[in-house]
């Protein structure tokens, strides 16, 4: 086999030294091996076509969307149905006899081998364009050579761009779950929302057809047309991430390999859905449901990005609920009991708020709701003055942006309590919760009652990029009601282990407070307090000392 004369150094090429060598770098070389002996024919001692086919293949039997009852097309299962085919023939080359360990290990670094991001955004097109044509999907893509790094010609139409961004959930979802049966498709295709990322394509991109009211746009009914070209650079731009879920994809179906003894017990013994009943929990009544979750957790590479992703994809509903710190329609709005919930959590965190402009003085966006969210790399203190380490601002819904910080200041964060009792203050500082700008001009700030959100033009603010946080926002500042807010705590079980030991050590510090020695104020003619008043009241009386 391929694997033996590998390891055979008198018998090795150059050729296949410097592959196994390309291989190795990734580490993934035993990961190869284990595969290769699973796939391939004894007497070939090659893969068939057929096997490796299989083991890409994602086969569905139907498919549903998210909120339930969304339209779908039924082109989406008939597209994804081709993927495994279109990635065998675009990059595993082989002879009739099969895929040898050579054009093996040369298909996979040509799908997962080190890259750039615009090659990896490259091949993840070519893969798009060869099962859309199968799936007789009208896109109209072209590539200047058969080469990796190339240049990508021809336009996108939305439905295009929709389906593709499906496809890259597709892979996400089978590498991070493995709960569904890929031969024989009788697992359940959950379509998470993912308009916002296909708005923001068409806002951002589009030439000559994109709708500035996105509130009410159908997206299977958008006609603009978006050249290959600018669309690479919002990608690579806004969801950087995005190209990862195809070698993540190949990758991952391999190791899928390694779990079994033999490519039928890989192919067909995992059980169908596992965890489907996460998919049908109340994620969909958050702010933050899967599609907007998806969509965050492409834009920045970390930890953070994949508690995220844990969050949506391989955590029950119980674990889910715990990384959520507060809701304001559960816990009360409010800074002080939005402080009872997220005081002592120290790790990243995403806010998030929903609001809707009311009496404004732009009449294009009475009554509509938009969400924004901001990513903290730290948690809230309590001080009246900005703070913090670089985070992230971004437009959520209805569409999608994102505002990395700038580097030229550093008014990351505001988050000023009321001060307790009746403290004097000549110039008291706002009270509430605020994001870029400057104190007393904030880009964004929300009240002590969480009551009113204020967006400002992003003139006022050098902390993070410019751009709009919801369509028509206008230089002017824009007043909205808060609907929601959502805190998410992405620092894993370190961070909420941290904060519960906290809360518990203030829970006990504040028992503590309430006990009362009553053997100390037994009598008030021996409490310190009668004594103080005597002084305060008569302070030339003689004080008898009992001896």
């Amino acid at each position: 086999m391929g694997t033996s004369a590998s390891t055979e150094q008198k018998d090795i090429s150059p050729e296949q030294r410097e592959l196994e060598g390309l291989a190795a770098s990734t580490g993934a070389v035993p990961m190869l091996q284990k595969a290769f002996a699973n796939l391939a024919d004894p007497q070939e001692n090659a893969i068939p076509i057929q096997s490796l086919q299989k083991c890409f293949s994602i086969c569905y039997k139907r498919a549903t969307r998210e909120p339930p009852g969304a339209f779908l097309p039924d082109s989406i299962l008939r597209f994804l149905g081709h993927l495994g085919l279109s990635i065998v023939d675009v990059f595993f080359v082989s002879n009739e006899g099969g895929l040898s360990w050579l054009e093996f290990v040369r298909g996979y670094l040509n799908c997962c081998g080190r890259m750039t991001a615009s090659v990896c955004l490259t091949n993840l097109l070519r893969i798009f364009e060869v099962s859309a044509k199968r799936a007789g999907l009208a896109a109209e893509l072209g590539f200047e050579s058969d080469g990796t790094d190339c240049k990508v010609m021809g336009y996108l139409m939305p439905s295009d761009i929709y389906a593709l961004l499906i496809m890259c959930w597709s892979m996400l979802w089978s590498t991070r779950t493995s709960s569904f049966s890929r031969s024989e498709g009788d697992s359940i295709f959950y379509v998470p929302e993912v308009e916002n990322l296909l708005f923001s394509v068409v806002d951002s991109c589009a030439e000559g057809g994109g709708s500035s009211d996105f509130w009410n746009c159908d997206v299977f009914n958008l006609q603009a047309k978006v050249p290959a070209g600018k669309f690479m650079t919002w990608v690579l731009a806004t969801i950087p991430r995005l190209p990862d879920c195809f070698s993540q994809f190949v990758s991952g179906s391999l190791q899928h390999l390694m779990a079994s003894e033999s490519t039928q017990d890989s192919l067909g013994s995992s059980s169908s859905l596992s965890k489907d009943t996460n998919w049908k929990g109340s994620s969909s009544t958050h702010l933050l449901n899967r599609g907007k979750a998806w969509a965050i957790s492409l834009a920045f590479r970390g930890p953070a990005s994949e508690e995220i992703l844990r969050n949506f994809l391989c955590c029950s509903g119980d674990e889910m609920n715990e990384s959520l710190l507060y809701r304001s329609s559960v816990h009360g709005k409010g800074l002080n009991r939005f402080w009872a919930n997220i005081e002592g959590y120290h790790g990243p965190l995403l806010m998030l708020i929903s609001a809707s402009c009311g009496d404004s003085h732009h009449e294009n966006m009475r009554g509509k709701k938009w969400t924004i969210g901001v990513l903290l790399q730290q948690g809230f203190e309590n001080k009246d003055q900005f703070y913090g380490n670089p985070g992230i601002l971004c437009s959520i819904d209805p569409i999608f942006h994102v505002y990395l910080s700038t580097g030229k200041e550093s008014n990351f964060v505001y988050s000023h309590m009321r001060p307790s009792g009746r403290v004097y203050q000549p110039h008291p500082k706002p009270v509430g919760i605020a994001f870029g700008g400057s104190v007393g001009n904030e880009r964004i700030f929300m009240n002590e009652d969480f009551a009113e959100v204020t967006i400002r033009h992003h003139a006022i603010d050098k902390t993070y990029r410019p751009g709009p946080l919801f369509p028509n926002q206008g230089f002017l500042p824009i007043e909205a009601s808060v609907i929601e807010v959502e805190v998410w705590g992405l620092g894993g079980t370190t961070a909420r282990d941290v904060q519960a030991s906290y809360k518990k050590r203030e829970e006990l510090f504040t028992e503590q407070r309430r006990k009362v020695d009553l053997k100390t104020f037994a009598s008030w003619e021996d409490s310190p307090e009668k004594m103080m008043m005597d002084i305060v009241s008569d302070p030339n009386r003689v004080q008898r000392e009992d001896r």
